[in-house]
């Protein structure tokens, strides 16, 4: 019986979603800015809800748990806490500023500060990096399809990213604002709903050193403080580059609402995500009772055996609608970016001849989505993906992204630096690294004696300051010099950023 209600539950959950998002085609127009960025019309309700839904991914709900259950509060919280600080880090500092220079993605800040090629680099990493992050989002949907649907983890893969990959394609970023607003209302419901649940009939049992209390998690590197730290800081900073995100950001209808709608959205994220934590501190002392063994992720397990069915469908579909919200997102932002900073294509000025940016973003998209169904089946890890992505990002763009913003010595040469070496930093890393964030490295490993699991964490926190070495000392050695500009026009620009930082 309640694998019936899990089927149709979900099922009917999904078919709403597509039907919601083949809906909102009818908003698009033809129009490519319509389709990448809703037309720079969306409220603050709306806004503020796709910008939730973005922060809501499989990390801040599977990998939360997990993590909480397994090593204490602060290695789950530091997820949904890192993508909040990201949301008001961006309020405070670039959302207005950036949503003012009218871009559509976010490579194009790299083109209009640094050129053409500081540009298509920015691209490429981006690229790389969100097909990581579409890639973790679709395991968590496969093994969610094979836990209570009874299909095989691969088949539950491409199923939901067909779903994704319908409704992104013909209504954009439309669909995307639409739905999310759905899956964010049914997110906080579930995650508050759980969280009463497990209060009031099991109440909540917090193992020793593990609470919300226990700082030495933030301290103590041996109770896992530069793990921690390390999430926290790849999710704060490194999220502000992602493509996705910005995207929801360029598609308020002000800077003044892209500013209001990344502050409440900050708050929103925290409500929604820090109660998953806390139930997980209490979720290996409940399943013990129940005599359940914890074989797929712990909140699977909860759901699957403890908690009611009907609430376990509605905390279900926030998972899946943190699949799908940040599926959407990836899909839409890459293949975006691919068209129009890649291959440079822009919107066309002659109507009649069709918006071309608009057909090859749509276009792109296919094999963005079988790009990240091949990585989901070759390395069905949540966290290992998730993180590298952000890592990669805050090691290599965030830096030029600020500098363009607030430093009037910022060259096109110190930005390339910092992506190159930035990226190429973390990446060996990574490789020499047996775990990452704890989780095995099961993509790309190079066994040696020198990088063990004491180091894990490092990784992410020294990555970005070698970038930002690099940022700093190739920006100095060519300021001034010929293909830089001249003093005056560096004046002008400096005049320019600090009227954008006034207002």
């Amino acid at each position: 019986m309640a694998d019936n209600v899990f089927f149709w539950g979900i099922s009917a959950f999904l078919f709403l979603m597509l039907g919601v998002g083949v809906y909102a085609s009818k908003k698009i127009k033809g129009d490519s800015v319509n389709y990448i960025i809703a037309g720079r019309g969306l409220l603050l309700p709306l806004a503020t809800a796709t910008l939730m839904a973005q922060s809501v991914d499989a990390n801040a709900t599977l990998g939360n748990t997990d993590l909480a259950a397994d090593f204490g509060f602060w290695a789950g919280a530091s997820l949904p806490l890192g993508l909040a600080l990201c949301l008001f880090l961006t309020g405070l500092f670039f959302a207005k500023p950036l949503h003012r220079m009218g871009l559509i993605t976010l490579p194009d800040f790299y083109r209009r500060k640094y050129g053409r090629v500081t540009e298509a680099v920015a691209s490429v990493i981006m690229i790389l990096s969100f097909s990581f992050l579409l890639a973790g989002n679709l395991v968590a949907g496969g093994f969610l399809f094979e836990t209570f649907l009874g299909t095989s983890y691969t088949a539950g893969v491409i199923f939901i990213t067909l779903i994704v990959f319908i409704y992104t394609v013909t209504g954009g970023l439309f669909a995307v604002a639409y739905t999310d607003t759905i899956q964010v209302c049914i997110a906080l419901f579930s995650s508050l709903a759980l969280l009463a649940y497990v209060w009031a009939t099991f109440g909540i049992t917090i193992p020793e050193g593990s609470g919300p209390l226990e700082f030495e998690q933030l301290t103590d590197p041996e109770a896992g403080a530069a793990i921690n730290w390390a999430t926290l800081l790849a999710l704060g900073l490194g999220d502000i580059v992602a493509i996705d995100f910005m995207e929801r950001v360029f598609a308020a209808d002000s800077p003044q609402t892209a500013r209001r709608a990344c502050f409440m959205g900050c708050i929103g994220t925290i409500v929604i995500g820090v109660p998953f934590s806390i139930v997980a501190l209490s979720a290996n002392q409940i399943l013990e009772e129940a005599g359940v063994t914890a074989d797929d992720p712990i909140l699977y397990a909860l759901l699957e055996n403890v908690i009611p069915p009907a609430l376990s469908i509605f905390v279900l579909g926030a998972i899946v609608s943190a699949s799908l919200s940040t599926g959407d997102g990836a899909i839409l932002g890459t293949s975006s970016v691919f068209a129009r900073n890649i291959l440079g294509l822009r919107q066309t000025e002659d109507r009649r001849q069709g918006d071309k940016l608009l057909l090859i973003t749509r276009l792109m998209a296919v094999p963005i989505a079988l790009l990240g169904i091949v990585l989901a089946l070759r390395v069905p890890e949540t966290g290992v993906l998730l993180l590298l992505a952000f890592d990669i990002m805050f090691a290599a763009l965030l830096v030029p992204l600020a500098g363009g913003l607030y430093w009037w010595k910022a060259t096109k040469q110190g930005a390339l630096a910092c992506m190159v070496v930035g990226s190429v930093t973390r990446l060996v890393l990574f490789a020499l690294m047996p775990v990452m964030f704890g989780i095995d490295n099961t993509l790309f490993y190079i066994p040696n004696d020198i990088f063990t699991k004491s180091f894990d964490g490092f990784p992410t926190l020294l990555s970005p300051l070698v970038g930002l070495a690099t940022f700093i000392v190739m920006s100095h050695l060519t300021h001034g010099r010929p293909g830089t500009g001249k003093r005056s026009q560096q004046r002008q620009l400096q005049n320019n950023r600090r009227k954008i930082i006034s207002n």
